[in-house]
């Protein structure tokens, strides 16, 4: 007998419980980082500026219930906005499901703990600048956010041998 596919080899983003689509977050926290887009050419600049809400050491929201009311141009992630967003990282799981791949060795819900995330370079730990800190965003311009972490494209295998 064969194990069942995991909800989100099995599931569109669309079909996914409420608690399965939570659970595709990795708590990287490089979506909660402020982006530059250029008015002129649209084209995007990350910065390691992190919102004001976000942890800087869990990389999770410090009032993820109340965002939306205390960051008002905070984007909840819904099926139909991933579908138009050009900005999320290269790793989102989000746009790995919306693009039928499947979740790395790092993720969460295949790694079985959520320091994995930390572990592959993933996350925004250790990286970011308060907003309030920060000054003028664009002297924070950054490259990392929009890139595979080198130990996070290793197989968890390839990783832990020799």
């Amino acid at each position: 007998m064969t194990d069942p596919l995991p909800f989100w080899r099995a599931k569109t983003l669309d079909a996914m419980t409420r608690a399965e689509w939570e659970s595709l977050c990795d708590g990287c926290g490089r979506c909660c980082l402020h982006k530059l887009r250029d008015e002129a050419t649209d084209r995007l600049a990350f910065t390691n500026v992190a919102c004001r809400l976000l942890d800087g050491d869990t990389c999770r929201c410090k009032d993820y219930a109340n965002r939306k009311r205390r960051v008002p141009d905070c984007v909840k992630l819904t099926p139909a906005r991933i579908a138009a967003i050009d900005w999320l990282p290269p790793t989102c799981a989000y746009r790995l499901v919306r693009d039928g791949q499947d979740l790395p060795w790092w993720h969460p819900l295949v790694s079985g703990r959520a320091e994995t995330v930390h572990e592959a370079g993933v996350s925004v730990r250790g990286r970011v600048v308060a907003e309030r800190a920060a000054g003028d965003f664009e002297d924070h311009v950054v490259t990392w956010p929009g890139r595979w972490p080198a130990k996070a494209r290793k197989p968890a295998q390839a990783r832990t041998a020799g």
